[in-house]
């Protein structure tokens, strides 16, 4: 499959079959399990890929950019003005159309990945897309502040951990037997398990470097998980936690916090995203006020959706 259009003598569109991709962000390189087609568009500008996006068409003729991902979106370089970003919704919308695509949600990443999302937000909106979804992630931004943060808390913790017999645990995931323990404490608190095991053993088996767990052990039993991946090369993502339901002790939960911070200034990232605080489709203030702590800047990511007419 290949579409393309020559917008000018240095700038084309084109969508084509996915077949590999060195993008930063690694879960595009996954095709969908329900995908009958997997596509990639591009801007390409003097022979250079200087905008991307990554789009699957499930049985129902539903084009999602992406299921089952933190996000998807367009991914689009500094250099590429709004007019082309324009002309790039509006090929995709068009050859969508004409492989019978009924509907095209489009989940952007949080600003924080890259700075047109807001900009791509307002070209999806003037093309028809409706904002059907917004979730908000809580960001602590800036190597400068990642280390400022974790030495302002880390030796408080530290003695605290030390005190109550805390022990903690950070590394590269080396076995699995950890999800367990999470499926098991959420059970017990009655929460939807919503990660695919399986999914994610695929994922660190082809990208070990990019995921790591922290565990947290109280008098020697473990109470808490977290993994946590480094979504692109220059961030770090909360991804997936629980907390033993027996271990109420606060310090815990902000144990977690704290060696995310370590784990962070350590892999030297720009930024770590702590994700979305939602409970059953409405803000989770307490979790929201936790995160707060830990946190200095609020990022929203939004889906938009769009009714295509045969």
């Amino acid at each position: 499959m290949h579409f393309k259009k020559e917008i000018d003598d240095q700038v084309s569109l084109t969508l084509d079959t996915f077949e590999q991709s060195s993008h930063d962000y690694f879960l595009q390189n996954f095709v969908p399990v329900d995908a009958v087609h997997y596509l990639h568009g591009k801007v390409i500008k003097k022979g250079v890929i200087k905008g991307e996006i990554f789009i699957s068409i499930n049985v129902d003729s539903q084009a999602e950019s992406l299921p089952k991902s933190p996000f998807g979106g367009f991914w689009i370089d500094e250099t590429i003005n709004s007019d082309i970003i324009s002309d790039f919704i509006r090929f995709l919308i068009e050859n969508l159309k004409d492989l019978g695509v009924k509907s095209f949600k489009v989940t952007q990443a949080p600003c924080v990945y890259g700075k047109k999302s807001d900009l791509i937000g307002y070209l999806l909106f003037s093309q028809g897309f409706v904002l059907s979804k917004v979730l908000n992630h809580q960001v602590l931004a800036g190597k400068k502040s990642i280390k400022s943060t974790f030495n302002q808390l880390y030796s408080k913790y530290h003695k605290k951990a030390k005190e109550q017999k805390y022990n903690i645990t950070t590394g590269n995931i080396q076995s699995f037997n950890f999800l367990q323990d999470i499926a098991s404490w959420k059970n017990t608190r009655g929460h939807e398990i919503l990660m695919e095991e399986d999914k994610l053993i695929q994922q660190v088996s082809n990208f070990p470097e990019r995921y790591f767990v922290i565990t947290i052990l109280h008098e020697g039993e473990a109470v808490a998980h977290a993994i946590a991946v480094k979504l692109t090369s220059d961030s770090l993502y909360y991804f997936y936690s629980a907390i033993n339901p027996k271990n109420q002790l606060r310090l815990t939960g902000e144990l977690l916090m704290v060696y995310l911070l370590k784990l962070a200034m350590e892999k030297k990232v720009s930024f770590l995203d702590l994700g979305s605080s939602d409970l059953d489709g409405k803000p989770n203030h307490k979790l929201m006020y936790f995160k707060n702590k830990f946190a200095d800047n609020w990022s929203n990511k939004s889906t938009w959706f769009k009714e295509i007419e045969s």
